[in-house]
């Protein structure tokens, strides 16, 4: 191991055994913390070509379980974002991409951060559940088009051995051991092919664009290398997306969008990842005709009746549907007035959502238990005028001492005299 940190050091290529050899013995206790500490800040210095990252992701694949999709039926796409504030994506492209046939075989977690994952958000559907079996899953898949299951417990546990000590080695931000952490657990999860939504902005990992569109090439280069069809769409998170933050009220988004009445960004956004998905999954020749068969999907109502049947083939209560208000309500509504007149100029993404976490949320500590009600819901976005008095979010709370929660609202949304521009919201595609 001394000699492989000393080839890195310098910044020489390492072997496609050389790496695997790392990482099963790193997985397996015999390389000592110290020593991958001292490899990952080599690997932060020197980077790696594109091959180093393709084996490097490999090897983390083969470290523990894979899931093996090929009895569904078709080409599975699977989505992965970046993260951010409001991001309902996945409640919405599942079943969108899903009512025009390409099957969705959704392997997702609990959030820690701002708000719940995609499973706590689809928990908020009373009786909805992921706990299924494998067979029922694919089962589920080759019925409905759509499923969503749990993570496994041994996907990639190389993968979280490495991130563990990365978090206190500060070698997080290296582009290779990013790319390569992502692109292990989409592999891992079986897709066939898979679009990637990479945010840039102040609510965002990546806060700067050119490192953004590093990250996003970084990661199709490796996808494309190991044999999935892989692009990436570079897409704001200066702002939260939507006008959601938090459980419930990002299903009821959700809801509004597959209705084709949501928020324009988040619509435009899903059509726009959607369009890849069906491409990738070979169910459309051409962008433009694949985002002509999600519209049609959205306006005809089978997008909201694929969100019906899947959430009822999983335990949930299909009728919230039809009936949002059903989904869990907070005692208490309370409006963030705006104390002057102009246009907003900034929304602080993950000041926003510390401010939704602050309600409940999400996660401080993975101990910590979500309100699945509590949430924010913005009335106003960067470039919209607002008058004094009038709503710039409300507030769903079940506190009644909530100062804390607007404090930090106030603090993360600047009011400015004269106009300002909307944000660019896709900045960039990676193909």
């Amino acid at each position: 191991m001394v000699d492989l940190i000393e080839k890195k050091r310098d910044g020489q290529e390492l072997t496609k055994e050389e790496i695997h050899h790392i990482i099963k013995a790193y997985t397996s206790g015999d390389i000592p913390d110290y020593q991958m500490s001292a490899f990952t800040m080599a690997v932060y210095f020197q980077g790696m070509t594109d091959n180093e990252r393709a084996e490097l992701t490999m090897a983390m694949v083969h470290s523990g379980d894979t899931i093996d999709l090929s009895e569904i039926q078709g080409i599975k796409v699977d989505k992965h974002s970046t993260g951010g504030v409001g991001d309902t994506t996945t409640l919405v492209l599942g079943p969108l991409v899903a009512a025009v046939g390409v099957p969705v075989a959704k392997m997702s977690g609990r959030g820690l951060g701002h708000t719940g994952g995609t499973i706590d958000k689809l928990e908020s559907v009373p009786g909805f559940h992921v706990e299924i079996e494998n067979k029922q899953f694919i089962e589920l898949v080759n019925k409905n088009k759509i499923a969503v299951i749990g993570q496994s417990g041994n996907l990639t546990p190389a993968d979280k051995k490495l991130y563990g000590l990365r978090d206190v080695t500060a070698t997080v931000n290296s582009i290779p051991l990013i790319a390569s952490s992502i692109m292990s657990k989409k592999i891992a999860a079986g897709a066939d092919a898979i679009v990637l939504d990479v945010k840039t902005g102040a609510g965002a990992f990546m806060k700067d664009l050119e490192d953004s569109k590093e990250l996003a090439k970084a990661m199709v280069d490796i996808g494309n290398l190991v044999g999935r069809r892989t692009m990436a769409v570079i897409s704001d998170m200066s702002q939260p997306l939507g006008y959601a933050i938090g459980n419930a009220l990002e299903v009821k988004e959700a809801i509004d969008t597959l209705s084709g009445k949501g928020p324009t960004d988040l619509e435009e956004l899903c059509l726009t990842l959607g369009s890849y998905m069906v491409l990738l999954a070979e169910k459309a020749k051409t962008l433009d005709e694949a985002r002509s068969m999600l519209v049609e999907v959205m306006s005809n109502g089978d997008a909201l009746k694929t969100l019906k049947i899947f959430l009822e083939a999983q335990g949930g209560d299909g009728s919230v549907v039809d009936h949002p208000d059903t989904l869990p309500q907070a005692k208490f509504i309370v409006e963030l007035e705006a104390e002057q007149e102009g246009y907003v100029s900034e929304i602080i993404a993950d000041s926003v959502g510390t401010a939704a976490m602050l309600l409940g949320a999400g996660r401080a500590t993975k101990e910590s238990q979500i309100d699945l009600a509590v949430g924010l819901i913005l009335n106003k976005k960067i470039g919209d005028f607002v008058k004094k008095g009038e709503s710039l979010v409300t507030i769903h709370s079940n506190q009644e001492n909530i100062d804390d929660v607007m404090n930090k609202l106030y603090s993360s949304i600047s009011i400015s005299s004269s106009e300002v521009k909307a944000p660019k919201l896709i900045y960039a595609t990676v193909e």
